[in-house]
């Protein structure tokens, strides 16, 4: 056994030019590194505002009245606005301004524009004292700023011949700027679509989430393969404002310990851990056609002991005298860490708790300012919570009631359960959020005892209500009795909760009948309900397709439709008219051509405008079947190898697009990805297929890309197994932009159908009742896979498409280990009815009827809808008027 050896202390070398002085005793006092945070408050309450305002002196007044900024109206006044942006907020003259200089100068002007009219509607909202809003989503996938808000403003004209007449095309200024990187999928576009329609609206709403720095991350694709890189999209932000006067600290870690106060009541502390700061940013949502502009506040992550500590770095620990504030500013570095690690997971916990501790303080703080009674807080506040992500907040609002505030456990519980309003977004159990006991007690000891204590006290209600029933006590318990215990997070949301909504109806019927029937047993089914999803018309059609919305516009007399959907049915009387019908045509082929060019520049791939384009964009998980799709192709492309070259001729071209993000730590959809790559790479270079099949990967698939996908699309795919998506929205944007749809009966599909008539949709597959049926089948009896498919199979594993193990667990997944998503059960039903829209396409007067009676029966599908919906059977909440 070896010894270990002693490393001698290094003992400081006397310096030969001072004088030698024994250090003793302490130069600064102990237990002190550096100053402490001190939390600041902003703002007044409605009362305030009015004795402030009084007691001003007239003349200041009247100084400041005369002052005050008057936004600019027309295109000279633009162009003064931008020309003083170059030269002062960016130090660049005539001579070096580019299309950068010329964005950020241009985005700074609108910005000023849009403050005005934030302050005023802040003020307003403040005023009123009415009930408000509270979004809380993790995800807020708001695209590009610069084109909404002059679009919202009802200045696009303006901003275009200003910044013609300084040298600058509009499309190519519009062009410079990054998407924000705060979201991912449907989720965060939902809330994006959700915050652009309660302002459009004037409802008193704010919109909470977290300042990310490096987004979910930027997907590169090398080799076939998708690399994760960061997302550096706060370079340059016009459009928030940091509020550094704006702070909450965040505790995490500690212990708790227990007291009774002088009236002999239980009082808990949650003493000592670690104090993370939050820093609020705040980022103005314009309505359209209204003054009212809301707020979205970001929470970014700060060390509460300031980001540098210079007695550390004073005594040579360089790397350790910034580690508090690297370590604080990992929680809101990156949306969804990988949690394939433990640490991951904690990271993701911690984002959770420093994101709704940071803005229930903020609801708080505000409601506090009003000086009511705590009884009425739900009648001033609702709360809606994104999924399950918040749900913390149930448990932090109990906490700040029952620990800080002295309510009694009951009084407080009646509160929180009176203001919260949950939104499921999935069926797939396996997608509810879970997090280990063990973990909970390490990170919020004190949120651990409130959710056992809420938990105990449902489950003593439910046995009252239905005794000796154990089973029933462990279905629905919080807690789920697994190794380890886990906390069970969409449980806590509905115990939390007056109501609980789906996204869809078909979504909605599921989770009361499968996953959550339990609890429709316990409450009733008056606390459930349905929100079917909508889109805002003003992004999706009005700035996605300007050509098409113009079209419309000359129909349906004037742009009414952009804040009423419903209006769009004024246009299916000239779905026989043939001159309208050619402009319909013209615009999708120029929307066309515009992709064709942008495939060309960036994959070098020539696709032809005349084919059929083929879209499946979304994130990429095996529910949704990117799989299905890309085994398609490959059978299309065997099929056309197996023909003659004149039988050939007689096929329809198809370009077939994906796009979208696998999760880092899914190594299934990065696999579904590299296949997709691996058969264009195969496909696209074959002579003898030619210009008939295409296949296209475009990468790093966000809103501004898809601005530019969805309008050029004559078929998306939206054909998930059934009854695993709870609605999708992206279906509704493709048929927005005159696109059809291929698709199995799941999520908002079937209401779409229902809409627009069977006639005009591509549906086929197994419907959402039978699954289960086949899923047992496939385990317990035989399951043979589609003929066609296995050829399918073979082709990828002879090494047509690159090394046959890379894709082996996606070919076993299906062959060997039950199908779980049904991809061969559905394969010969996908196939037919594709060949069904070969056949239809190439009637292409028909095709163009049909899309335009679908366009014309979208109005139900307005997020406008939606939020109206919300207002009135969750939130009880009235739009703010407006006086101009």
């Amino acid at each position: 056994m070896a010894t270990e050896q002693r490393i001698p202390l290094r003992e400081r070398r006397p310096s030969t030019s001072a004088p030698i002085v024994d250090i003793v005793g302490s130069v600064g006092p102990a237990g002190i590194s550096r100053p402490k945070h001190k939390r600041t408050y902003t703002g007044f309450g409605a009362g305030d505002v009015k004795s402030v305002e009084a007691s001003i002196p007239e003349p200041q007044r009247e100084a400041w009245t005369k002052h005050q900024v008057k936004g600019f109206t027309d295109a000279d006044g633009f162009e003064k606005e931008v020309v003083r942006h170059v030269e002062t907020s960016l130090a660049r003259s005539l001579f070096n301004c580019d299309e950068g200089a010329a964005y950020s100068a241009a985005a700074l002007a609108f910005r000023d524009r849009l403050i005005t009219e934030w302050n005023k509607t802040q003020q307003r909202q403040t005023f009123s004292d009415t009930k408000r809003v509270y979004y809380l989503s993790l995800e807020f996938l708001m695209g590009r700023a610069f084109d909404n808000a002059i679009l919202n403003l009802g200045l696009k004209d303006v901003a275009k011949e200003g910044l013609t007449e300084l040298g600058f095309r509009i499309e190519d200024i519009i062009e410079q700027e990054h998407d924000a990187a705060l979201g991912n999928g449907g989720l965060g576009r939902l809330a994006a679509c959700f915050l652009d329609s309660l302002a459009s609206l004037d409802y008193p709403a704010w919109g909470y989430g977290l300042r990310y720095r490096y987004g979910i991350f930027k997907q590169e694709i090398i080799n076939g393969y998708q690399v994760e890189v960061p997302d550096y999209w706060l370079d340059f932000n016009p459009w928030e404002f940091p509020r550094h006067d704006v702070t909450v600290d965040i505790q995490f870690y500690g212990s708790v310990r227990k007291s009774q106060d002088e009236n002999g009541k239980s009082v808990a502390h949650w003493e000592g851990g670690e104090i993370v700061t939050a820093v609020a940013y705040d980022v103005p949502i314009p309505g359209y056609a209204t003054p009212s502009t809301n707020n979205l506040r970001l929470w970014s992550s700060k060390a509460s002991s300031g980001e540098f500590d210079f007695q550390k770095f004073n005594n040579g620990e360089y790397e350790s005298s910034v580690a508090d504030q690297q370590r604080a500013e990992t929680i809101s570095a990156v949306l969804y860490p990988n949690d394939n690690l433990d640490r991951g997971k904690e990271l993701r916990l911690k984002q959770q708790y420093f994101w709704v501790a940071a803005s229930l303080h903020d609801i708080v703080r505000r409601f506090k300012k009003s000086k009511r009674q705590w009884s009425e807080f739900p009648d001033q506040v609702a709360i809606q919570l994104n999924d399950t992500h918040p749900t913390l907040a149930i448990v932090e609002l109990q906490r700040i009631l029952v620990d800080i505030e002295g309510l009694e456990w009951d009084a407080a519980w009646n509160i929180v359960t009176s203001t919260f309003g949950y939104t499921n977004h999935t069926v797939l159990p396996e997608a509810l959020e879970k997090w280990p006991v063990g973990l909970f007690q390490h990170l919020l000891p004190r949120h651990l005892q409130i959710i056992y204590d809420i938990n105990l006290f449902f489950l003593q209600s439910v046995e009252k209500k239905f005794p000796g029933d154990r089973d029933l006590l462990t279905r629905v318990s919080i807690i789920e009795e697994s190794q380890p215990k886990m906390v069970r997070m969409a449980f806590l949301a509905i115990v939390g909760s007056h109501k609980v909504n789906g996204v869809a109806e078909l979504h909605s019927d599921l989770i009361q009948t499968t996953i959550f029937r339990d609890f429709v047993s316990i409450f009733g089914a008056d606390k459930f309900t349905n929100v079917t999803n909508g889109i805002t018309p003003r992004r999706w059609l009005h700035q996605a397709n300007p050509r098409l919305s113009e079209l419309i516009a000359s129909k349906a007399g004037g742009h009414d439709f952009l804040k009423d959907l419903t209006l769009l049915n004024k246009i299916e009387e000239y779905a026989g008219d043939k001159e309208f019908k050619k402009e319909w045509a013209e615009i999708k082929y120029a929307n066309k051509v515009r992709l064709a060019r942008y495939i060309k520049q960036t994959l070098d791939v020539t696709v032809n405008p005349a084919a059929l384009f083929d879209v499946q964009v979304k994130r990429i998980h095996e529910y949704k079947r990117q799989q299905l799709n890309i085994f398609g192709v490959i059978h299309r492309y065997l099929t056309l190898k197996a023909m003659s070259p004149e039988e050939r001729k007689k096929q329809q071209p198809r370009v077939s697009i994906f796009g979208g993000k696998a999760a880092p730590g899914y190594w299934m959809a990065k696999q579904i990805i590299h296949l997709i790559n691996n058969v264009g790479a195969v496909v696209n270079k074959d002579a003898d297929i030619g210009d008939l099949l295409k296949v296209i990967f475009l990468e790093d698939y966000n809103v501004s890309k898809a601005e530019m996908i969805i309008p050029a699309s004559d078929l998306s795919e939206h054909i998930s197994t059934a009854g695993t998506e709870a609605s999708g929205t992206s279906n509704m944007k493709f048929v927005l932009n005159g696109g059809l749809i291929i698709g199995t009966c799941d999520g908002a599909n079937i209401e779409i159908t229902r809409e627009i008539g069977q006639e005009n949709i591509f549906l086929f597959g197994t419907l959402s009742e039978d699954v289960e049926e086949l899923r047992h089948q496939h385990t317990y009896g035989s399951h043979n896979v589609d003929s066609n498919l296995t050829k399918v199979f073979e082709a990828i594993q002879n090494g047509t498409f690159g090394e046959p193990n890379d894709f082996g667990a996606m070919v076993a997944a299906v062959r060997d280990h039950g199908d779980y998503y049904l991809v061969s059960d559905d394969f010969q039903s996908y196939i037919d009815t594709q060949n069904m829209v070969d056949t239809e396409y190439r009637n292409q007067d028909e095709w163009v009827t049909k899309c335009i009676r679908s366009v014309a029966r979208m109005g139900f599908f307005s997020s406008d809808r939606c939020i109206n919906e919300y207002a009135e059977g969750i939130w009880n909440v009235e739009p703010l008027a407006v006086k101009n």
